[in-house]
């Protein structure tokens, strides 16, 4: 497999600015640093991503997979970001088939800054055959304590959301790659993209959950499902749509998942249950 070249472009991820309190008084604190990143494929302008920028490289190919807008990261030839301008250039081997047809109609997102997406994400939802994965208590507890423990852009200035790709182990939950950024879409998008760059034989979704602190929606189901993670797991809820979605492609979903507290809301067959570990249920003793 022959891998793009990539630029290893980096902004800070926040900046301090002067507020006054309730007290009255001036302090300064750090908050996320947004920016805009403008990206052209092949000269043609694309797309512009609001983001933090930690990774851009990896965005931009998770955003290419993501919209199937490439089918390989063989067809990539190389990515370079450029802050001073804001844009990345994308080079491809041979131009993306049918380009102005499929970027035509934009879908606007629940994403944070009201991302966009190309043409229909329902298209090819039912070629999509997720591997067998089971998931138990123990390790989804494992999960949550893992990302509580993570330092994070969050814990210093917030404002962000942050994604995570686990390996599942006997012996516990392994953090392959933690993101965050301004919107969970480019979150994912990020992990995506570094999936892609990895050995094939590493990157199956078999042993793998995805972990995002948003909300499940529709379009967060299907990415994850693209990926090949069968198994999403949300510090928050899930959306009508995400759940049809998530029951239509047998993909586990697993949100509100803090501390010992969870709910699974789709393949339940994929969560192996420990309740003893849940401590006492207060609906019992109540």
């Amino acid at each position: 497999m022959s891998l793009p070249y990539l630029t290893e472009a980096r902004a800070p991820l926040t900046r301090e600015i002067e507020v006054i309190n309730e007290h009255g008084e001036h302090e300064t604190i750090q908050v996320p640093s947004e920016r805009a990143l403008t990206v052209y494929v092949d000269n043609r302008e694309l797309v512009t991503l609001m983001t933090l920028g930690a990774r851009p490289e990896w965005l931009v190919l998770g955003f290419l997979r993501n919209q199937r807008l490439v089918r390989g990261v063989e067809e990539v030839v190389s990515i370079t970001v450029d802050w001073e301008v804001g844009a990345a250039a994308v080079k491809t081997r041979g131009g993306i088939e049918r380009v102005e047809e499929r970027t035509a109609r934009r879908v606007v997102t629940t994403g944070c800054g009201q991302g966009s997406v190309f043409g229909d994400l329902m298209d090819e939802i039912d070629t999509i055959r997720l591997p067998h994965s089971v998931l138990t208590q123990a390790q989804l507890y494992g999960i949550t304590s893992a990302i509580r423990l993570q330092e994070s852009t969050y814990k210093s200035a917030g404002s962000v959301h942050g994604c995570a790709l686990f390996r599942v182990k006997d012996s516990g939950p392994e953090m392959l790659l933690f993101v965050e950024d301004v919107g969970r879409h480019n979150a994912i998008d990020t992990i995506a993209g570094w999936m892609w760059l990895q050995e094939p034989s590493a990157m199956g979704g078999a042993d793998k959950v995805f972990y995002t602190t948003g909300r499940l929606t529709s379009e967060m189901i299907i990415k994850s499902a693209q990926m090949g993670v069968p198994i999403v797991v949300s510090r928050s809820g899930i959306t009508q749509m995400g759940h049809e979605v998530a029951q239509r492609l047998a993909l586990c979903t697993i949100g509100r998942a803090s501390s010992r507290h969870f709910i699974c809301y789709s393949a339940p067959g994929r969560l192996q249950m420990q309740p003893e570990l849940a401590g006492a249920n207060p609906r019992a003793t109540a």
